[in-house]
């Protein structure tokens, strides 16, 4: 029996494309992209075709704005920390939301250590942001204002394009982690106004380990590693250039399958909602019904504890998630459930369901079967559903 990833908000499949493309840059045993002969120069020219490739993913006019990193961290790392730092001398105040990514609390940590000041907004029961909200946040030393693209445990799209208006006529900078948006949904930079967007190449089916960050022209940024002058002065050391070559496939690969791939998400996320009823009492599903990524599903599901779930199912071969991989082996409830209102209960009795490529409809059939029986076993040891029934017995 295969082994069914219903996972792929941790991990994707490296396109055999892009896999073939990436043994053959070894074979080429290309040189240092910043190395001044024809070896370097064969190198610098893989380098700018994949940068190319990636500007394009994100309609970004200018490649050279599109900037390498190591992956989706360092990049959102190197757009809050690089702009806090190059504008120190404006001010010290940061916006964010309630529900951002670890990558963003902890770096907003750090820089809160060296006597920066962060205003995090609230959410409303589906996970999105007010734009208004944004706005009276903003004060006259707010230097950057970071909001998600999509949300990685519900799948929530935020109103990007109106956050970004409220920047632009406050004169005050806009970045977005869209590390589980590009690839996944059509991403336009021109079209959401963002001054910084962090995106990585593993949601895309490309290589882990490499990322990298949309700084729109003119944007000053600090770099935070010192070195060289690669990536325009942005981001010091020799570039993973193997990784890259292939990232720029997938970008390309996107680019031509992105309807495609968007419709056959669809479905499978439209059969999972319309089936669950079918197999399952008592669950609410988490994020916005309408601004959504199409790969995601988030259900909490009542009287039971979400890792059990994950590893009954694993049993069986089919590989679900509780939350992001970033934030798996936390104890605490997630706080992004908990900003919308779920209780402590129900966030620890959540499962991400998220889809690829290479599902199918039989792959979502035999979750659902799967699923049905360990809810129905959890539930029998659980003495908050044998006390819950007893009290619903007792009213009847």
């Amino acid at each position: 029996m295969k082994i069914i990833n219903l996972d792929h908000i941790s991990a994707t499949p490296v396109l055999p494309e892009v896999q073939e493309a990436m043994i053959e840059a070894i074979k080429m045993n290309y040189g240092n992209p910043s190395s001044q002969h024809k070896i370097g120069d064969k190198a610098a020219e893989a380098l700018n075709a994949a940068r190319e490739s990636v500007a394009r993913l994100i309609n970004s006019p200018i490649p050279k704005e599109v900037v390498f990193t190591s992956g989706g961290t360092e990049s959102v790392n190197l757009a809050v920390k690089g702009v806090a730092f190059a504008h120190s001398n404006k001010g010290n105040h940061i916006v964010t939301s309630n529900v951002e990514h670890n990558v963003i609390l902890r770096s907003l940590r750090r820089l809160k250590m060296m006597d920066y000041h962060v205003t995090s907004v609230p959410v409303d029961e589906y996970g999105r942001v007010n734009p208004d909200h944004v706005a009276k946040a903003i004060k006259d030393e707010t230097i950057l204002v970071s909001i998600m693209h999509s949300n990685n445990e519900i799948g929530t799209i935020q109103p990007i394009e109106e956050i970004s208006q409220i920047t632009k006529e406050k004169k005050v900078l806009f970045h977005t982690d869209a590390v589980d948006s590009v690839g996944v949904v059509p991403i336009d930079v021109q079209k959401l106004g963002v001054d910084l967007l962090s995106f990585a190449s593993n949601p895309f089916y490309g290589p882990a380990g490499v990322g990298g960050l949309y700084i729109r022209r003119g944007i000053k940024v600090w770099p935070l590693l010192d070195g060289g002058v690669q990536e325009n002065n942005k981001r010091a050391g020799s570039e993973n250039l193997i990784g890259i070559i292939g990232m720029g496939v997938a970008a390309e690969l996107t680019l031509r399958d992105m309807d495609s791939r968007l419709s056959h998400l669809k479905k499978l996320r439209e059969k999972l909602l319309q089936e669950l009823p079918q197999y399952l009492t008592e669950y609410h599903i988490n994020g916005h019904p309408e601004y959504c990524l199409p790969n995601l599903v988030s259900v909490s599901i009542k009287y039971i504890e979400g890792e059990s779930v994950v590893l009954m199912l694993d049993e069986d071969d089919i590989a679900v998630s509780t939350r992001s991989a970033c934030a798996a082996g936390a104890l605490q409830a997630s706080h992004v459930l908990l900003s919308i209102g779920r209780d402590f209960a129900d966030a620890q009795g959540t499962m991400v369901i998220t889809f690829g490529v290479n599902n199918t409809e039989d792959d979502i059939h035999r979750f659902l079967t799967v699923l049905k029986d360990s809810v129905k076993t959890l539930r029998e040891i659980s003495p908050l559903y044998t006390q819950t029934n007893a009290a619903k017995a007792a009213q009847a």
